[in-house]
């Protein structure tokens, strides 16, 4: 198989919530394999470090302003990016949040907060960005997900509801848009140790807990994503849509085992 089947030369790719973490993440992979940038955060000057260090693997990274939760900077962000670079080819719906509460303390307002950046401003950023593409017949929109999206964690209800609503979101995307050769694919990580999950990962006790539970005995690192946002956003994934990529280490294959050495059993 060429190597060309995953080189993004020529191709411009959005990522949002590119500020820090995951996003940041997503960026370099897809710098590394040729693609110019527009990364996006709510404050255009957190992201000038980011743009600095782009720049210094010889990529374009243009960096604009976004609020997901707000329309009319979804707008004018669409509207700034197609002016900068033209023609999008890539985008990352990246943004997100979390509230981590028990269910019973959930608030409206926790809730509004989730859901909104989460899932409205993954379908509204989406809409903005395919309307541009869809007169070129072309486009790779990759949504960001979470083993939330298939699996359930308690504390994580309006989180869990948001990501699972990104999958859904997804399959009716890619069928929706596949006409206009836009493929729409969600990429969904387990746990990897990000700002937003900080806390937990400062208690040993829990840690020894979750990779327990993790096929591969370990959380996740950066560079386990950088395959796979590549391959999402290149022609080697021409043929699929509507998919939804865990990339877990294979917790989600379930949160309980038997072990080898339980004793046999039977009705």
């Amino acid at each position: 198989m060429s190597d060309r089947l995953f080189d993004l030369t020529g191709q411009v790719a959005i990522v949002t919530g590119a500020s820090r973490g995951l996003g940041q993440v997503f960026a370099r992979a897809l710098a590394r394999a040729g693609a110019d940038l527009i990364v996006t955060s709510r404050k255009r000057e957190d992201l000038s470090p980011f743009v600095a260090e782009i720049e210094a693997m010889h990529r374009r990274a243009v960096p604009l302003e976004l609020d997901v939760r707000d329309h009319g900077s979804i707008e004018r962000m669409a509207a700034d990016a197609q002016a900068a670079c033209g023609q999008v080819h890539i985008l990352v719906n990246n943004a997100g949040c979390n509230v981590r509460k028990p269910a019973l303390d959930v608030t409206w307002d926790d809730w509004n907060l989730v859901l909104d950046t989460n899932l409205r401003g993954s379908f509204f950023v989406a809409q903005q960005i395919a309307r541009r593409m869809v007169p070129h017949g072309y486009g790779r929109i990759i949504n960001i997900g979470s083993v939330t999206s298939v699996f359930g964690y308690a504390g994580l209800a309006a989180y869990g509801a948001s990501r699972g609503g990104v999958r859904q979101l997804t399959m009716s995307l890619a069928d929706d848009w596949g006409r206009h050769g836009i493929t729409v694919n969600c990429l969904a990580p387990g746990w990897f140790h990000t700002a937003q999950n900080d806390v937990l990962y400062q208690n040993q006790e829990w840690v020894d807990y979750l990779v327990d539970r993790i096929p591969l005995k370990r959380p996740g690192e950066p560079g386990d994503l950088e395959g796979p946002i590549v391959f999402l956003a290149s022609e080697v994934s021409r043929y699929i849509t509507g998919q939804t990529l865990l990339v877990d280490g294979g917790i989600s294959t379930g949160s309980t085992r038997a072990t080898l050495d339980a004793p046999a059993g039977g009705d």
